[in-house]
């Protein structure tokens, strides 16, 4: 048999610790996508290696996404000098004739 060994699996299920997932506060026959009800509040829940646990709450879908996905939000800043950068003159390899 090819069974992993025990420090291998407990790293992996380590990994998944800390974990936020929003779920649909809706009636009906349970979670759905989230893309159906994008104005259903939410309840952020976080993964705490045994089961989800209430974290937060949100009043919308893009609400929930700004909580599981801090680092969308933020802008990127980009090097100064490459940033206004015009291309090189030539006849680059893609470049229509």
């Amino acid at each position: 048999m090819n069974d992993e060994p025990l420090e291998e699996w407990a790293e992996r299920r380590e990994a998944k610790i800390g974990r936020l997932r929003a779920v649909p506060i809706v009636t009906g026959d349970g979670p759905r996508g989230a893309h159906l009800n994008p104005d259903a509040p939410r309840a952020i829940e976080r993964w705490n290696g045994y089961f989800w646990e209430p974290y937060a709450f949100a009043a919308s879908l893009a609400e929930a996404k700004r909580i599981l996905y801090p680092e969308a939000n933020t802008p990127a800043v980009s090097p100064p000098g490459l940033a206004g950068q015009p291309l090189a003159p030539g006849r680059g390899r893609h470049r229509k004739p």
